[in-house]
């Protein structure tokens, strides 16, 4: 149950954390274009938590499965 509750906080801060910094600078991780996560992949992702973030927002597009983060989006962006 812990591993579900660490995955769905993941996936919560994927949909609520904002982009610092850059071209995207106040842009969700999630809806950061996928040229710029395919660039950033190339690129080497940042170090610590945002780097995490970019990194499974990457996989998660590569893999084509934002549909996923649909229903969180609704819960999490009032």
């Amino acid at each position: 149950m812990e591993a579900d509750d660490s995955h769905r906080k993941v996936l919560i801060n994927l949909v609520t954390t904002k982009m610092p910094f850059g071209k995207y600078k106040g842009y969700f991780v999630s809806d950061l274009p996928e040229h710029y996560l395919v660039w950033y992949h190339s690129k080497g992702f940042p170090a610590g938590s945002l780097g995490m973030l970019l990194n499974t927002i990457y996989e998660i597009k590569l893999n084509g499965l934002e549909k996923i983060l649909e229903p969180i989006k609704r819960e999490f962006r009032r």
